[in-house]
Parts: C-alpha cells; sequence; structure tokens
C-alpha cells in the first residue's frame, strides 16, 4: 500500500537518525508509548499485537484518530491508514540503514476527503508541520536512547 499520490494533501519529510534501526523501530512501533515522547500525543493505545489489520488510537490537538495498520516490515516499513470526519488518510513510514551510525527514516502522507478539499493550504500546513515535529521528536528520543540517557 502506498499513499493517495492524486489526494490534494501530501507530505513528504525525512530525517538522518544517529541511533540504531531496531531501537528507533521499537520506539516508534510501541504505539501506547507515544505520548511519552510526542508532545503533541496526549493518548495513544492499541488493540493487540503490532500486525496487520490491529486497530490503534491517539488523541492529538483534541482530535480521537482510530487507525488501522496495512503492512508491516520490521524493522523497515509500517503503513496505517483511517478514514474519519471525511477524511481518508494513508501514512507510510520507512526506516533504511545509511551507515554504521545512522538511519534514514522517510514518512510520506496524504489526505484526501471533503475537508481537505474545503481548506488545502490549511491542511497541507497542519500535515507539513506535524510530520516534521514528529520526525523531531523521534529524531531526539531515539538518540537520546541510543546515548545512555
Amino acid at each position: 500500500m502506498d499513499i493517495d499520490e492524486n489526494a490534494p494533501v501530501i507530505a513528504r519529510e525525512e530525517v538522518f537518525i544517529g541511533a540504531p534501526l531496531d531501537s528507533i523501530w521499537s520506539l516508534h512501533a510501541d504505539i501506547s508509548s507515544w505520548s511519552e515522547w510526542q508532545p503533541d500525543i496526549d493518548s495513544s493505545t492499541i488493540e493487540g499485537p503490532l500486525a496487520v489489520g490491529t486497530v490503534f488510537h491517539w488523541q492529538t490537538y483534541g482530535l480521537s484518530l482510530k487507525f488501522a495498520i496495512q503492512e508491516i516490515d520490521a524493522p523497515r516499513r509500517i503503513v496505517w491508514s483511517d478514514s474519519a470526519q471525511g477524511i481518508m488518510a494513508i501514512h507510510v513510514w520507512t526506516m533504511t540503514l545509511s551507515d554504521e551510525d545512522r538511519v534514514l527514516v522517510h514518512t510520506k502522507e496524504s489526505w484526501d476527503g471533503d475537508p481537505v478539499r474545503a481548506r488545502p493550504k490549511e491542511m497541507q500546513q497542519a500535515l507539513d508541520s506535524s510530520l516534521r515535529a514528529w520526525l523531531q521528536s523521534l529524531k531526539h528520543e531515539a538518540e537520546v536512547q541510543a546515548q545512555g540517557g
């Protein structure tokens, strides 16, 4: 599964993280702990093991979101999607070992639906900002943990 390349809002972001791939994956895939290292997430829970079809919930900026995991290739790729409040979201994460000390974490997400088409500029800004913040929080936490902090 991939993002909807025809959606009115698409964001792509990436960052190099100086931590082991398995550590970054474990941190990112531990959905129930997201609120511990991401300031924009108020809570998150998962309804079972990390597996295709498993549903998870999270709250951010006053929104309650529910996603289903569509694809997993641990520790390199995870895809989830949701259709809520009139917005169809598809989110793809990939993690690629760059060298001994760094991992390239790339994320891309598409949004479509009436609310998105009604305010594409605002929605684009919101998604861009959200993905940048998520990656910076992931980078910070993974690198702190890699240094034994």
